[in-house]
């Protein structure tokens, strides 16, 4: 990969594991800076040295992205550190507990609402006016999903969550556009991360999940990666307000039986 970032500053959310972790090092590999946010600290260090592999330079701040005072700090110590922000990919999120509606709890949906949709509405609040501050231009992807397109019976929390995401986007991007701001947003389909190892356990489950992607696979992480890092690039610069669906053919038509 050509160093088609050099000298930019990105900020990746949810960085410690899967999506994040690989676009964390895509991003140090095309040469930007990289500052890796997330809970955990251990795997952030390990995200951060994977970076430093890379021959690239970055650092992790812990921080949770439902929490506006570790939000604005995040972007803080990102302009003290390297003086700038220049890309944002909002990649934190969580699955939440996939059950019909009538069994969620309120405390389940306020916290999956809380991490996978407020979070991005922080992070985009604070991502912006830093980058408005320093005169415009920047580029933002914001983490929905395929589920932020479609609906799934007992994931209506998540579903919300990410069809949220994608408002957000939308409304972001309209409003800075003249300011030289790219605000889009990523919808992967089933990609082989923790999560997906959490949700689709069951044998009989994945399965079924594998027969939906026409490709006959689940998606990797690093693929997902490569298309974000494109997306903040000058080569997808007329590109805003829209969703990217990376999903192995699921959303191409009806599945075939066998």
């Amino acid at each position: 990969m050509t160093p088609e970032l050099q000298g930019k500053v990105a900020l990746i959310t949810g960085g410690t594991s899967g999506i994040g972790r690989d676009a964390s090092v895509l991003f140090a590999k095309a040469g930007a800076k990289v500052v890796v946010a997330g809970r955990r600290e251990a795997e952030g260090k390990e995200t951060i040295n994977m970076v430093r592999a890379a021959a690239g330079d970055g650092i992790f701040v812990k921080a949770d992205v439902s929490n506006a005072p570790d939000v604005e700090a995040l972007v803080r110590k990102t302009v003290e550190k390297f003086g700038r922000l220049d890309i944002a990919f909002n990649n934190a999120g969580i699955e939440g507990e996939w059950v019909p509606i009538t069994e969620q709890s309120e405390e389940d949906w306020d916290r999956t609402i809380d991490i996978n949709l407020k979070g991005v509405w922080l992070c985009l609040k604070h991502e912006i006016r830093q980058m408005l501050k320093q005169g415009g231009g920047g580029a933002i992807v914001n983490m929905s999903s395929i589920a932020g397109l479609i609906g799934g019976g007992g994931a209506a929390t998540y579903c919300a969550s990410k069809h949220g995401v994608l408002g957000l986007t939308k409304c972001a991007a309209l409003e800075n556009g003249k300011s030289g701001i790219r605000v889009n947003a990523v919808c992967p389909a089933v990609i082989e991360t923790d999560m997906a190892e959490r949700l689709f356990a069951d044998p009989g489950v994945n399965k079924f999940l594998l027969s939906l992607h026409s490709l006959g696979r689940f998606g990797r992480p690093t693929e997902i990666a490569e298309a974000v890092v494109w997306m903040c690039s000058d080569s997808a610069s007329f590109m805003t307000g829209q969703s990217l669906t990376l999903d192995g053919g699921f959303l191409a038509g009806i599945h075939p039986t066998s």
